[in-house]
C-alpha cells in the first residue's frame, strides 16, 4: 500500500536519546497502524525490533538479548527480530520470538493469511570439550610455581602479573586461564553476551557465549578502546572481559594514562564513564593477567644471555607501572628460562580438567560462605568480611606482622595477602588459615629489587 501523504514520525519522550536502525520494524509497523492496514488488536503485547532495507528486508541488529529480557520483565508475550537475531532472542524462554526476513512476512502472519513459527528456544553447551588442544595446561612444560599461581588466581579471583625473559612461556601460561576457570552459569552467560551485544560483536554463527572472555588488547590501545567511551559511550576492553580474563602482554608499553585508567573498575568491578549528557556505568568484574619482560631487552633474568641494559634503563622501563597500579596485583610471579631436561621430558604434566576440578571446589566453598553477602569470591570481600573470615592464629599473626614491618607493605597489600591466603587454604580445604597459607601468600609479593 503506497501513500503521497507526508509522514511525520515522532520518537517520543524526546530527553531520552535514539540511535541505531533497530526502530525501522517498529516506525513501519506504527505507520501501518495509523494508516488502519493493521489493528490495535493485532498487535497487542508484541515487540518489533530490526533494520529495514528499502527494499522491505530486515537485517540484523544489536542489543537485541536486553531488549528480549526487558520484553520479559515487562510482560510482552511475542518478539519479533530479524531471522540472524531470532536464535539471540530466543535465550529467554518465557517470551516467543518470530525471526523475520521481510516486512511483508510480518504483515502477513500478523494478518493470519501466513503464521510464522516461532523460533525453538535456544539451549546453551557449557560443556569444555573444544577447548584447543594447545591451551591445555598438560602441553606446558616445566613452570610448576607459574602454574601453582594461575590455580590460585583461578580459584579466588585475583589478578596476576608475570615477569620473565622472551619464550618462556608467558602468553601461553595466559592462554590457559580460561580453561581452569569454573564454567559460566546461565546468568552469567546472559550478562556476557548481553555486553557483547550491545557492543555488537556478537558472532552470528554463535549468538551466545557460553566461554568466559578472553581479551587481549595490543599494547597500542587508547585508554577509550581499554575501559570504553567515546561520543555514544560503547564498552571497553575490560567490560568486554567482564566474567572472563583480560590479558595485557607486555604491561610496560602500555600508556601511562591507559595503565591509570585501570585502577578504578580493578577496585570496584565497574567503570563509570562520564559525558555532558549524564554518566554511563558499565561491568567490568574481569581478571586482569598481566606479562612483561624483566627489562627493555628481557634478558636481566636470563642465566643463559647478557643482559644489554643499564640499571637506569631497567629502573625507568619498570617505573612505567605504578605503585598504586601493582598494590592492585595479588600474585607477582617469575617465569623463568627452562632448562632443555625439562624441555624435552615426555612425562606430561596435570591436564586444564585435573586443576578446574580443584578451583570449581574452592569456588564453591566461597559460595558457601558468602551466600549472605551479596559477593561470590575471596577477591571481592571488604574490611568487615575479611575481618569475619580472614581470622589468624599466633602462629600467622607472626609471620604477617615481620612481613609487614620487613617490606613496609601498604593496607591495601596487607588486605590483599590476607584475600589470597584464604584462597590458598580454600584449595588446602581449610576451614581456618594457617601459617602456611600465609607464608605462601607472601611469596607472591613483588620484591623491593623488582619495582
Amino acid at each position: 500500500h503506497h501513500t503521497n501523504r507526508r509522514v511525520i514520525v515522532n520518537l517520543a519522550p524526546a530527553d531520552i536519546k535514539k540511535e541505531g536502525p533497530s526502530y525501522d520494524l517498529p516506525v513501519a509497523v506504527a505507520f501501518l497502524l495509523a494508516s488502519e492496514q493493521l489493528l490495535a488488536s493485532e498487535i497487542s503485547a508484541k515487540i518489533f525490533v530490526g533494520e529495514l532495507s528499502l527494499e522491505g528486508k530486515l537485517r540484523p541488529v544489536s542489543g537485541v538479548l536486553p531488549i528480549a529480557l526487558m520484553a520479559r520483565d515487562r510482560g510482552f508475550k511475542e518478539l519479533f527480530v530479524p531471522r540472524a537475531n531470532a536464535a539471540e532472542a530466543a535465550l529467554i524462554k518465557e517470551i516467543k520470538v518470530f525471526g523475520l526476513d521481510s516486512l511483508t512476512q510480518l504483515f502477513l502472519h500478523l494478518e493470519q493469511k501466513e503464521i510464522l513459527p516461532p523460533q525453538p528456544p535456544t539451549e546453551l553447551d557449557f560443556t569444555f570439550d573444544d577447548i584447543e588442544s594447545g591451551a591445555d595446561m598438560a602441553y606446558i612444560r616445566g613452570q610448576e610455581h607459574a602454574k601453582r599461581a594461575l590455580e590460585i588466581a583461578a580459584a579466588g579471583h585475583h589478578n596476576i602479573l608475570m615477569s620473565g625473559p622472551p619464550g618462556t612461556g608467558k602468553t601461553l601460561l595466559a592462554r590457559t586461564l580460561p580453561t581452569i576457570l569454573p564454567p559460566l552459569s546461565f546468568e552469567e552467560a546472559l550478562e556476557t553476551t548481553k555486553i557483547f551485544s550491545i557492543a555488537g560483536r556478537l558472532n552470528p554463527d554463535k549468538p551466545v557465549l557460553t566461554r568466559r572472555p578472553f581479551r587481549s588488547p595490543h599494547h597500542t590501545a587508547s585508554a577509550v578502546a581499554l575501559v570504553g567511551g567515546g561520543n555514544h559511550p560503547k564498552p571497553g576492553e575490560i567490560t568486554l572481559a567482564h566474567r572472563g580474563v583480560l590479558f595485557l602482554d607486555e604491561l610496560p608499553e602500555f600508556h601511562r594514562d591507559v595503565l591509570e585508567a585501570l585502577r578504578q573498575p580493578l577496585e570496584d568491578g565497574v567503570i563509570t564513564i562520564s559525558r555532558a549528557a549524564g554518566a554511563l556505568e558499565f561491568p567490568a568484574q574481569f581478571m586482569l593477567v598481566s606479562a612483561m619482560n624483566p627489562c627493555p631487552c628481557g634478558h636481566a633474568t636470563n642465566p643463559e644471555k647478557q643482559c644489554l641494559c643499564s640499571p637506569a634503563q631497567v629502573s625507568k622501563y619498570k617505573r612505567r607501572i605504578s605503585g598504586p597500579l601493582l598494590d592492585r596485583i595479588d600474585l607477582h610471579i617469575d617465569v623463568p628460562t627452562i632448562k632443555y631436561e625439562k624441555l624435552a621430558a615426555e612425562k606430561m604434566g596435570e591436564d586444564s580438567q585435573t586443576v578446574r576440578t580443584r578451583v570449581q571446589t574452592a569456588r564453591q566453598q566461597q559460595q558457601a560462605r558468602f551466600k549472605n553477602d551479596k559477593i561470590q569470591t575471596n577477591s571481592e570481600m571488604n574490611l568487615q568480611q575479611m575481618k569475619k573470615y580472614c581470622q589468624l592464629d599466633n602462629a600467622g599473626q607472626e609471620i604477617l606482622k615481620t612481613a609487614v614491618q620487613n617490606l613496609k607493605l601498604s593496607a591495601r597489600a596487607y588486605h590483599r595477602i590476607l584475600k589470597l591466603a584464604r584462597t590458598i587454604a580454600d584449595l588446602s580445604l581449610e576451614p581456618n588459615i594457617q601459617a602456611t597459607h600465609i607464608a605462601e601468600a607472601l611469596q607472591y609479593r613483588p620484591r623491593e629489587d623488582n619495582f
